[in-house]
């Protein structure tokens, strides 16, 4: 997938993305735990060439868990830029943090439960505090492809329903602790069955290509041309991610949208 143009908007965040890259984590929480994934040639629900050429996917590392109420917390303290109130109208919601008792406190909410209500520019901003970034979509779909035991689970279609399970009643409850249920394949939680999450490149899903001569539109938004393009459709669970990430806006924010980071694996030695 072709990485996309950054938007004015996401031009005009760089420079306070760049002010938090430093490491924010308290004692009350713990070193964050990258796993390192080798990548590989993935049979994408997005091909690569728009037809059905497998994406590409170069070694990365994830981090194992979701970011929690208590890390954004820890960052937010470190960072007040970036507190309800404090962070630019441009690049939050209304809504962002509003679970949260005040500006640092994130009570009622559980400190080990994903933290929500996060815009693009804060999960982005968050992730540069740990030298990271917000994961690509085909890396997030690559891991996102195996089950415990497993790297590609997505032929088994009692995994597939067991996964789709989940979209019925999402945005329904408060997102329960992360790592509740058991790692995958890769030793990463919880990507299925707890929060969406954001991805770097999600404002490049469906980009039309005539955007130049039209201004950027996504491909979801005329249902026959995404009809068109999408593969593995019984995957219907990661399709339905594409669909909300395409329709969201980087200064937006959900109720069981959440994050975490993504690094570039360190060259071998």
């Amino acid at each position: 997938m072709k990485a996309p143009a950054l938007r004015p908007l996401r031009l005009a965040a760089l420079a306070l993305l760049t002010a938090t890259a430093v490491s924010v984590h308290a004692s009350d929480t713990a070193v964050p735990d990258y796993r390192t994934i080798q990548g590989g040639s993935l049979r994408t629900v997005l091909p690569a060439d728009g037809v059905a050429a497998d994406a590409k996917v170069a070694p990365f590392q994830l981090r194992s868990r979701l970011v929690t109420n208590a890390e954004f917390a820890a960052f937010v303290r470190q960072h007040p830029e970036w507190q309800r109130g404090q962070a630019p109208a441009l690049f939050v919601a209304p809504a962002y943090l509003s679970g949260w008792t005040s500006p640092t406190d994130y009570s009622p909410m559980a400190a080990d439960a994903p933290v929500i209500h996060v815009s693009w520019f804060a999960a982005q901003a968050y992730c540069e505090s740990e030298n990271a970034r917000l994961p690509r979509w085909y890396e997030w779909e690559f891991s996102a492809a195996a089950d415990a035991t497993r790297a590609d689970a997505r032929d088994d279609e009692a995994w597939l329903a067991n996964i789709l399970h989940w979209y019925a009643d999402a945005g329904k409850n408060t997102p329960r602790s992360v790592a509740g249920s058991p790692a995958n394949y890769y030793g990463i939680h919880d990507l299925h069955g707890l929060v969406w999450e954001w991805v770097e490149d999600y404002s490049g899903l469906f980009v039309n290509a005539d955007s130049r001569a039209k201004g950027e539109q996504k491909l979801l938004d005329y249902c026959g041309g995404a009809a068109a393009t999408l593969a593995d459709r019984r995957n219907y669970a990661i399709l339905m991610r594409l669909a909300l990430l395409s329709a969201m806006e980087a200064n937006q924010d959900g109720g069981n949208l959440g994050f975490r980071c993504a690094r570039d694996a360190a060259p071998a030695k």
